[in-house]
């Protein structure tokens, strides 16, 4: 291992190095090592390099330079099923030999994953796809635009320091971080198939590329259904339709047409806000047609209990709708706040728990409204709590509309007949993060996460059900592969 300035070699050697012989199935097993000997926090690291200019690049290097290189990754050069399914295999050929050194430190794996919030949830899928025994708990760098994920737990939203300091004092953070489990979110897209025309009715290059996509099932996947268009995907933080997802649409079409002025933090936010003035979104009243509000585009349902969907009233002011499963949403902001006691008890709302198995439902009539979220308390107009809601789509108001997935946005055909576009989300799984001890994420089962603030003071301006084994399932191990023409760095 190289050896960093100062006295770092022993301690990160006890509590972060892993033996090459863990990691590569034809290494030689390293001679006198003993319990005594595996590290408190071994760590697998995961790099998008093309994240955040050149940060990607430079905090690859240096976590090599600390670490067996062997235990870091660019994730430009490999993908993130192809090393755990190597590394577990290997374990478990380990374990079966007797060897307790591996036993001992798969226990206590854990993962640092630094890019956007796209890379971020990339690593969730897998984890959670490939249905390890012992699931190591995941860390997440900063390294995004918006980098909602870090937030929520307590990681910060600023690009880090790259530096041999910085990234020692990252992971002795991660090392001394409380695990927490996180809520994720199958979403399903069914449309009937044109009579004519192309066969895709969404370009496939304007899909996100990540984890958070929608992708055609396999014709032997049982949610397909014939003459039909089936898309799946899933993500852990939010899905959102309307006019903020258009916003954030004009954005990533700017971006990819002139992505040498989108290389700086702060000149990309200012120009999602000169972006979000140019759309209408601020005059929202004015430039944008009442036919694309979200209740003239579309019928919504919700699932509370076990097999009984009830319609869900949206206010015909509402111009954008947001699921949200974190906390932290466009950088940071909190949409759903804390309902007060009365909210609670009139209108069965809770606190925005990351691990109930809800998805809290929340109303924007325009930016002004959005603006609201800087204010102590603020938050838009809550529509729901759900274990599931569904979207349904009819002929008549719009040819399209523009929906978001954890910050990826694309422009979804809506129908000019008289069938139905279907768009539905359910409660998934869950996995395992790594937070810090005061972060803004809260737990279901932390009796802290339980005290009774009073909350905001009103309103802005509202049992799982079963799924079968494929939908149990992200594909992020094999069917949310990133496509090898695809440019990671637009996945920040």
């Amino acid at each position: 291992m190289a050896t960093p300035e100062g006295n770092f070699d022993d301690n990160l050697e006890k509590e972060f190095y892993i033996p090459t012989y863990i990691l590569a199935p034809d290494a030689s097993q390293s001679e006198g090592l003993h319990l005594s000997d595996v590290p408190t926090c071994p760590v697998l690291v995961f790099i998008n390099s093309k994240s955040g200019g050149q940060l990607g690049g430079d905090l690859l290097h240096t976590y090599r330079s600390l670490l067996n290189k062997y235990q870091v990754f660019d994730l430009g050069e490999e993908t993130p099923d192809s090393v755990l399914r190597r590394l577990y295999l290997n374990l478990e050929k380990l374990k079966s030999n007797g060897d307790e050194y591996a036993t001992k430190l798969e226990e206590r794996l854990r993962i640092i994953v630094a890019g956007g919030d796209g890379t971020a949830g990339w690593l969730l899928g897998v984890v959670s796809d490939l249905k390890l025994s012992q699931p190591p708990p995941i860390a997440t760098v900063p390294l995004g635009t918006g980098n909602n994920l870090p937030f929520s737990f307590g990681w910060g939203k600023k690009n880090p320091g790259t530096d041999q300091n910085s990234v020692i004092s990252f992971m002795k953070k991660v090392m001394d971080a409380k695990e927490m489990k996180i809520d994720s979110w199958h979403i399903l897209m069914r449309m009937r198939a044109p009579k004519e025309g192309s066969c895709e009715p969404i370009a496939p290059l304007e899909l996100p590329h990540s984890l958070h996509a929608f992708h055609r099932v396999s014709s032997s996947d049982d949610l397909n259904v014939e003459g039909f268009h089936t898309f799946r995907g899933g993500f852990w933080n939010y899905f959102s339709m309307g006019m903020d997802a258009q916003v954030s649409y004009a954005f990533h079409s700017e971006r990819k047409m002139h992505p040498e002025k989108f290389k700086n933090q702060l000149v990309n936010q200012s120009t999602y806000a000169r972006l979000g003035c140019t759309q209408g979104w601020f005059f929202a009243s004015l430039f944008h047609p009442s036919s694309r509000n979200i209740a003239q585009l579309a019928k919504v349902k919700i699932m509370k209990k076990h097999g009984e969907w009830q319609d869900l009233h949206i206010p015909h002011s509402i111009r954008s709708i947001v699921c949200l499963n974190l906390p932290s949403f466009s950088g940071g902001l909190n949409p759903w706040g804390t309902p007060n006691s009365n909210k609670r008890r009139d209108r069965d709302l809770t606190p925005p728990f990351v691990d109930d198995g809800l998805i809290e439902v929340v109303g924007f009539r325009d930016a002004w409204h959005g603006m609201v979220l800087l204010a102590p308390n603020g938050h838009g107009t809550r529509l729901a709590q759900a274990h599931r809601i569904r979207f349904e789509f009819h002929k008549g108001a719009t040819d399209h509309t523009f929906m978001r997935i954890d910050g990826e946005p694309w422009k979804q055909p809506l129908p000019v007949d008289d069938d139905t576009v279907v768009v539905e989300i359910a409660h998934l799984g869950q996995v395992k993060m790594l937070a810090t001890h005061d972060c803004r994420s809260k737990s279901i089962n932390d009796p802290s996460s339980h005290v009774n603030h009073d909350g905001d003071d009103g309103d802005s301006g509202g049992e799982e059900d079963s799924v079968g084994e494929e939908q149990r399932k992200f594909g992020a191990a094999e069917t949310f592969k990133i496509p090898d023409e695809v440019d990671i760095a637009h996945l920040s």
